[in-house]
Formats: structure tokens, sequence, C-alpha cells
């Protein structure tokens, strides 16, 4: 039963990292990349379509994507939708294919981006406490139904605290990595 709740919790907080990288993934830094566009959604025969569904994205260098959208007919809505995005692009209609030159980063901006990204990796940290909370709950109601001894309890909540601990030092290191990346010019 104990190994079966530290086994979910730690799935759970694997789960949470998981979506923090995500999450990071999103965060522009000055480099291109494809999933840069992740979360654009393009107008295509009146339904919010993925962009990854009507464009292929590839970085064609560090600081410029490129998008071979399937039908193009669907080239208008796509620089339109890459617009209206809060990323600041300003794609380039080239024939069949749409360029995207990537600005550098001011260093405002980098700063701003920063912020945001401590502010995800705080909540990825507190998802992952969220999960420990709710492991040590399953392991004290066990004890109140006097499924497992006390001694049992405590090296349960021990355990689930260094499986938190891990998967914290992890965030840290993700932040570090992506603060690292945001910083370079």
């Amino acid at each position: 039963m104990i190994d079966e709740i530290e086994l979910d919790a730690q799935e759970r907080m694997e789960k949470s990292l998981v979506a923090l990288k995500g999450q990071f993934s999103k965060i522009r830094t000055g480099r291109a990349h494809p999933s840069l566009l992740d979360g654009i959604m393009v107008p295509y025969y009146g339904v919010d379509t993925p962009l990854k569904q009507v464009a292929n994205v590839v970085a064609e260098d560090s600081r410029t994507l490129a998008l071979t959208v399937f039908d193009k007919s669907a080239i208008q809505a796509v620089e339109k939708a890459i617009m209206q995005s809060d990323l600041g692009l300003n794609p380039m209609s080239a024939g069949g294919s749409i360029r995207i030159p990537l600005p550098p980063l001011t260093e405002e901006r980098r700063k701003d981006l920063i912020r945001v990204v401590r502010n995800e990796a705080e909540g990825g940290r507190v998802a992952i406490r969220n999960i420990r909370r709710d492991a040590n709950g399953d392991v004290k109601d066990l004890l109140k139904e006097k499924e497992i001894s006390e001694d049992e309890s405590r090296a349960a909540e021990e355990n689930i605290q260094s499986i938190t601990n891990e998967f914290i030092k992890k965030v840290d290191s993700l932040l570090a990595d992506k603060e690292k990346e945001l910083m370079e010019v």
C-alpha cells in the first residue's frame, strides 16, 4: 500500500515536471525553435486548427523559422494568426512558404521572460508539494485505519519527502538552464 502511494506520487511528480518542461518550451528565447509556435491556432475553413496541422515548421537557422503551408490558400490565415499571437513575430510570405525572423531579445524583455520562467517554476514546485501533501494524507489515512504502524507511516513520509526534494531539485535545475538560455545574447 505504501509503495503504491509512493509510486503514484512519483508518477504524478514526473507528470508535473513534464508539464513544466512544456511550459518552458513555449517561452521564447533568442533562438528559433519550432515549438515556439505550438500554441498558435489558425482559422482554417471556419475551424480553429493547430498550426502544426496546417503547416510544417522548421528552424531554418538560429534566428529564423520557416513554415511550409500544406494548403496554399491558407497562407494568409497562417500569417494573420502568427501576427495576432502575443509572440511579437512578423512573418514574411515568400511564395509557398513563410519565413519568420526572430528579433533579438532586449535586456528588458529578457528580464520579463526570466520573471515569467520563475513564476512557472514556482508553479511547478507548488504542484509537486501538493502531490506530497496528498500522498502524506493517504499515508495518514492508512495510519488512522490501523493498516500501518506509526513507524511505517514515518518512514513513508520520509520517503515521500525525499522524492519531493529530488523533484524540486529537478525543477530548480530546469529553471537554472532556462535562465541561462534566456540570458545568452
